[in-house]
């Protein structure tokens, strides 16, 4: 028995020995062996970690006006449970259909999708037509929840809309191929938007912190914050007004013209500062999806290259002149003349006989230009200066995607043609304005720019653009005189091939271009790529711009026809809006008083701001807005009054104690204290005559205005000749097909 008794307490005692030790090398196991893998699992249960997402950064014209910032909105979300368990199915999928257009067939979808375990999902995002919708729409899907929980007497009907933010572009389609934009879930795709996302995304901060159970935050337990880093603001060079004026005018255009697409680009030649960018047709950033296959997303502008025709003549001009061998009194036989390998026409075949180069220049003859280029200046050094001008190369815009061209001359009769815009030449439209830029601003390549200022909104940093100048192409005096050739293309109004373009007051430089399009490897006379390229006002630039036309739908318009009063009607409003006087010769100046009792101010007060900006845009008067309003408040000059030569509008869409102060310069006293008095300031005024400099300060929250004034020295124009418009308008081009088209 004792024996017995012992081998059992023998057993129970090994038996617990081993069940000590198993139980012991558990834990060395755990705490030793597997001790990473169990505190990370520990700390994932008791340790929290929230996300902190950055704000992208807002991208604003030059004078502040907001085109791209983050904005509220909010995703349609619903629970099938819920729906299903009080019968709620039809009432939510026709409610959710009439709000948000989603059809029937995928709601009731949604409402039955299931697990694999067979349960319904406790929450289901309505998309992608209930995916981050504006705060309008959010407000209507929320007054909709709200009538069925009063309904039914319930606290939860299964709607839900979760708060997000997204990319919002209050313009709409303004600016929209500048831009670009980004995806509904955030991932920056083109123009601006993909060129600097790394600068405007920012980065996320966290915070970590430890939590009991319950998940509720332990006191005085350690935590880990890191800041968010919003993105960075834009602040781009392009003017909202002019923008305005330029797709206005384009919308307009394309109306009337039909073409494939149309692009203008305006600049400030003095700094290659972008002040308008457009492409037409266009498309709403804002609804991107909405353009299935995407047609309209390209931004020529920068991207499409084409033979570039007449308006290429400048270079080979500018070159002539800079090697003093262009004589505008000499003479050549026009008509045709003969290269290696091929005959090279004017327009006119039979010519206008023997004339003169500058003759030859106003009409745009493809045989001077011809000799000037190739005979005269010759291949080699033609070559030259068109690589100076920088056509071959990117210029270097803030924009993705920017074409290089081509500029590949082999034959004798490559270089020939070149020398009027045709052959193995391609070019952009940027590149373009880029180098009649050179000639406007005194001989000096810079490169292109749009993006004004990065500014870190937590630090206050900014960094701002300089103007970069490439190269010196031409002297200050070579390009003063190729300038009044080019005026000359404009103001003589007998046969000047850019007359369309003529505005009286102003001094136009400019250059029409018809350039055939190559279609499997002959010309086609049908298809067309018509444009007018130019500056203002000669004496002291603005403003320059290109307009450009891919296949009008009447194959007879040219440049001068087409493009050229796209080109005046845009700059005209432009050098108003900058405030740049007229300037009249004694013959222009009996013309311009018979103008000054002009246009009638239309009463646009309540109207809404597109409205009047499109009343105003018919009725060709210049305007500014002010306010971010959606409503005309108030305007100025007052409705029924007579606009003066080269006066604007003011339209006030907010209360005026709310606004910024306009910018007064070239304004009269008179018509500077009936604004600032609209927008309730006082105004002191030093001097007399209009605007040239004014102040701001501000006391005891009173804001005031000091203007300083100085008399308008009269200055004299230019006198061309005026005569009747019977001249022929510029040639097309002919050469041996080469290239592509927009």
């Amino acid at each position: 028995m004792f024996k017995r008794i012992k081998l059992r307490t023998l057993l129970i005692g090994g038996c617990i020995t081993l069940f000590f030790a198993v139980l012991m090398g558990k834990v060395f196991w755990i705490q030793v062996v597997q001790a990473d893998f169990w505190q990370e699992h520990a700390e994932e249960l008791w340790s929290k970690k929230k996300i902190l997402p950055a704000t992208r950064g807002t991208i604003t014209d030059r004078n502040g006006d907001v085109l791209a910032v983050d904005a509220p909105a909010y995703t349609v979300a619903i629970n099938p449970k819920i729906i299903n368990q009080y019968k709620l199915e039809d009432e939510v999928i026709d409610g959710l259909h009439q709000l948000l257009n989603k059809d029937k067939n995928e709601l009731k979808e949604l409402m039955n999708a299931k697990k694999e375990n067979g349960e319904l999902y406790s929450q289901r995002e309505v998309r992608n037509e209930g995916w981050k919708i504006d705060q309008s729409l959010r407000d209507q899907v929320e007054g909709f929840k709200n009538k069925l929980m009063n309904e039914h007497e319930l606290k939860d009907v299964g709607i839900y809309l979760i708060k997000e933010q997204k990319r919002y572009y209050p313009e709409n389609s303004l600016a929209a191929h500048i831009l670009g934009y980004t995806d509904r879930e955030g991932n920056a795709v083109s123009g601006l938007e993909a060129y600097y996302d790394e600068e405007l995304k920012g980065e996320d901060g966290y915070i970590e912190y430890k939590s009991d159970g319950r998940g509720i935050e332990i006191p005085k337990a350690s935590e880990i914050y890191n800041p968010v880093k919003h993105g960075k603001n834009l602040q781009l060079t392009i003017d909202y007004t002019i923008q305005y004026y330029i797709e206005e005018a384009m919308k307009e255009a394309y109306a009337e013209l039909n073409p494939i697409s149309m692009t203008v680009i305006a600049a400030d030649p003095n700094t290659m500062e972008i002040l308008g960018m457009a492409n037409y047709p266009t498309y709403n950033p804002n609804e991107y999806w909405m353009d299935v296959d995407q047609k309209n997303f390209y931004n020529h502008a920068i991207k499409s290259v084409y033979e570039p025709g007449s308006t290429f003549k400048i270079v080979t001009l500018a070159g002539a002149v800079q090697e003093g061998l262009f004589d505008p009194n000499a003479s050549y036989l026009s008509g045709s003349i003969r290269v290696p390998g091929q005959t090279i026409h004017d327009l006119k075949r039979s010519g206008w006989g023997t004339i003169s180069y500058l003759e030859g220049v106003k009409r745009s003859s493809n045989v001077a230009f011809v000799k000037l280029g190739y005979e005269i200046l010759g291949p080699e050094r033609l070559k030259e200066y068109v690589d100076k001008f920088g056509f071959g190369q990117k210029t270097g815009i803030e924009l993705p995607g920017e074409a290089a061209g081509r500029v590949t001359p082999v034959q004798q009769a490559d270089f020939a043609a070149m020398a009027y815009g045709h052959g193995q030449l391609l070019v952009t439209p940027l590149q373009q304005l880029t180098a009649v830029s050179a000639v406007a601003n005194g001989g000096t390549l810079l490169e292109p720019h749009i993006v004004k200022s990065i500014t870190d909104p937590q630090s206050g940093d900014t960094v701002k653009s300089q103007k970069k100048a490439v190269r010196q192409i031409l002297s200050p005096d070579k390009a003063k005189e190729v300038g009044g050739y080019l005026e000359q293309v404009v103001s003589d109004q007998k046969i000047g091939t850019g007359r369309h373009a003529y505005i009286e007051g102003y001094r136009i430089a400019g250059k029409t271009g018809t350039a055939v399009k190559p279609v499997n490897g002959k010309y086609d006379y049908t298809k067309q790529v018509v444009s007018f390229i130019g500056y203002a006002p000669v004496d002291d630039p603005k403003i320059a711009m290109i307009v450009l036309i891919d296949e009008p739908r009447d194959s007879e318009l040219g440049g001068g026809t087409a493009a050229a009063p796209i080109f005046k009607k845009i700059v005209n409003q432009t050098l108003q809006y900058m405030g740049v006087a007229k300037k009249f010769s004694d013959s222009e100046q009996k013309g311009a008083n018979s103008m000054v009792s002009g246009t009638k101010v239309p009463d646009l007060k309540n109207q809404t701001i597109e409205n009047a900006k499109s009343t105003l845009a018919n009725l060709e008067i210049s305007y500014a807005t002010l306010g971010k309003g959606s409503k005309v408040v108030s305007q100025f000059p007052k409705a029924g009054a007579t606009l003066k030569t080269g006066q604007h509008m003011y339209l006030l869409t907010e209360d005026g104690n709310n606004m910024s102060i306009p910018n007064l310069k070239g304004e009269s006293l008179r018509d500077a204290m009936e604004l600032l008095s609209v927008l309730g300031i006082p105004v002191t005024a030093k001097g007399q005559g209009y605007v040239v400099s004014q102040s701001a300060t501000e006391e005891n929250g009173v804001r005031r205005v000091v203007l300083t004034l100085e008399p308008l020295m009269p200055t004299d124009g230019h006198d061309d000749e005026v005569t009747d418009d019977n001249a022929q308008e510029e040639e097309v081009n002919e050469g041996e097909a080469s290239g592509s088209s927009p």
